[in-house]
């Protein structure tokens, strides 16, 4: 399949169409969405991602199909974990439920802008030096051991959301204590000033740009098609709006993410490393000459990213079953124990 500037715009226009959608028929009067038009609507806007991976397909483009499904898979699961951060800044902030819709739709579109120019310099960069691939690699590999590092030593998600972007605008943004509707600004006493909710929307957005340094050295490591990179990521956030209050309250439950994406930066870490030794001009290393080393299918990537978050999944509902029956088993208990007493 060619990608040419017609398909480049028509994609454009498409994606543009279902954020404006999304804001006019949900966002723009505020309100608290129930789980059934949460779940109605991530369904709706995953059963689009995958669609469009078979666009690929019938034009016989299986090669980019497949790089865009493992990339789309890749981005949506970061994205999720990215969802624990959302939740803990939204809480810190106090921001009311019916509001929280807003504040997400502002990070959608923040992240989708911070991440298209990441993708278009991740392209240029490319471009000029091949042999950025070692530094997307090392990137990555680091943030899987940060990852790590967290789950190791139980570092409280709090302290991530807790970055230099928030405090700084924390400190530099000076706001009123109380919300004010979902506006960005009010009048104290005669005078303009900014409410919480811009505070909170500058939060989250300097906090996309931070996510946005490990997703697309991710992506990258599975495609280096500009146009694959940007729709997966594209359709990776498309939703995430309706997923969060989806998964309000079993995210907790979500116990082993963090070591399933882990593995999945690591395993895609070491690919692009491979990749760069494959095509390797550092003069240090074989003479800047290519490394004879296998390098990793997109097909195989496709099949341990999936398998791993599988896994991950399962493992987690398990646990959270396993934690959960003891102590449903002792609230059983109490309850018999006081009804024999009456």
């Amino acid at each position: 399949m060619e990608i040419t500037p017609l398909v480049w715009t028509l994609t454009l226009i498409a994606i543009a169409g279902l954020l404006a959608f999304d804001f006019f028929a949900h966002v723009r009067k505020a309100h608290e969405p129930t789980l059934r038009e949460a779940g109605i609507w991530s369904a709706f806007y995953i059963s689009i991602a995958l669609l469009f991976g078979l666009v690929f397909v019938i034009f016989g483009d299986t090669a980019h199909a497949t790089e865009y499904y493992a990339g789309y898979i890749t981005e949506k699961a970061l994205s999720v974990d990215n969802l624990f951060v959302f939740l803990v800044i939204i809480s810190s902030f106090n921001v009311p439920r019916k509001y929280q819709q807003k504040v997400l739709l502002f990070g959608i579109v923040f992240a989708l802008i911070a991440r298209t120019a990441f993708i278009f310099l991740g392209a240029g960069l490319i471009h000029l030096w091949s042999d950025v691939f070692y530094v997307f690699g090392i990137i990555l590999l680091i943030t899987a051991g940060q990852l790590l590092k967290k789950e190791l030593t139980h570092t409280d998600t709090a302290q991530e959301a807790d970055n230099f972007v928030v405090r700084a605008a924390q400190r530099w943004l000076r706001t009123t204590e109380e919300y004010d509707g979902d506006k960005l600004t009010t009048r104290v006493a005669g005078k303009r000033m900014l409410t919480p909710m811009l505070l909170v929307m500058v939060a989250i957005g300097g906090t996309d740009i931070l996510f946005a340094l490990d997703s697309i050295p991710a992506i990258y490591g599975l495609t280096q098609e500009p146009y694959i990179v940007f729709t997966a990521t594209a359709f990776s956030l498309m939703g995430l709006r309706q997923l969060y209050f989806l998964l309000d309250g079993l995210l907790d439950r979500l116990v082993y993410l963090s070591y399933g994406l882990t593995v999945i930066l690591g395993f895609i870490g070491v690919k692009l490393i491979l990749h760069a030794l494959h095509e390797n001009n550092l003069p240090f290393l074989n003479g800047g000459e290519n490394v004879p080393v296998p390098e990793i299918p997109t097909g195989l990537s496709l099949l341990v990213i999936a398998g791993v978050l599988v896994v991950t999944v399962v493992a987690s509902v398990l646990r959270s079953c396993v934690v959960r029956r003891p102590e449903e088993y002792a609230s059983g208990r109490s309850g018999q124990a006081q009804r024999e007493n009456v």
